[in-house]
């Protein structure tokens, strides 16, 4: 795990290489376009700094590969091991979903039989199950590649991408704060 300094440091010297990437790609840019690139640009660099490790770093770096128009800029910012480390990540990962998809089914079928409804005692609890699983997809949908994640790992997978998050932030605003001062 990279402490934040490391992360910090990693992740500004991925980002500039990204929006110069971006730059030289096309000359002339509208404020749409160049507002696209430098996320764009942001989240495939924060992917790249934390190596692929995390399950949203790999689904950041596999969206952005979906995209012909971003190739260049995924390629040149990734580094060797990961370039082999998510290649080989996308067979496991199908195979996990289509696991998973066999399991929700096998065991919902085992529910439609026992569903009789909830005694008043036990209320409280089936609403506060209710909640926490309403809560968990939307947390599922917030975290790239949240959907194919189970609910632990989610959790954890959330918590490190919201540090990333931290990061990210902290580097944009002393970037800013930075360019304030000089002008």
């Amino acid at each position: 795990m990279h402490n934040s300094s490391q992360l910090k440091k990693e992740f500004i010297k991925k980002w500039v290489q990204g929006l110069q990437i971006c730059c030289s790609s096309k000359k002339q840019m509208n404020l749409l376009e160049r507002k696209k690139k430098i996320k764009l640009s942001a989240d495939i660099a924060l992917a790249t700094a934390k190596n692929a490790t995390t399950s949203w770093s790999k689904a950041l770096i596999s969206e952005a590969k979906r995209d012909k128009e971003n190739e260049i800029l995924v390629q040149n910012l990734e580094s060797h091991e990961l370039k082999f480390m998510v290649s080989h990540q996308k067979v496991t990962c199908n195979k996990r979903i289509r696991s998973k998809k066999i399991l929700k089914t096998s065991c919902g079928f085992g529910k439609r039989i026992k569903k009789m409804g909830p005694r008043r005692s036990d209320l409280a609890t089936c609403i506060a199950k209710r909640l926490v699983k309403k809560k968990t997809q939307v947390l599922k949908k917030l975290v790239p590649g949240g959907e194919a994640m189970d609910d632990f790992t989610i959790f954890k997978e959330a918590l490190d991408y919201i540090l990333s998050l931290r990061v990210q932030v902290d580097v944009m605003m002393n970037l800013v704060n930075s360019t304030k001062i000089l002008n």
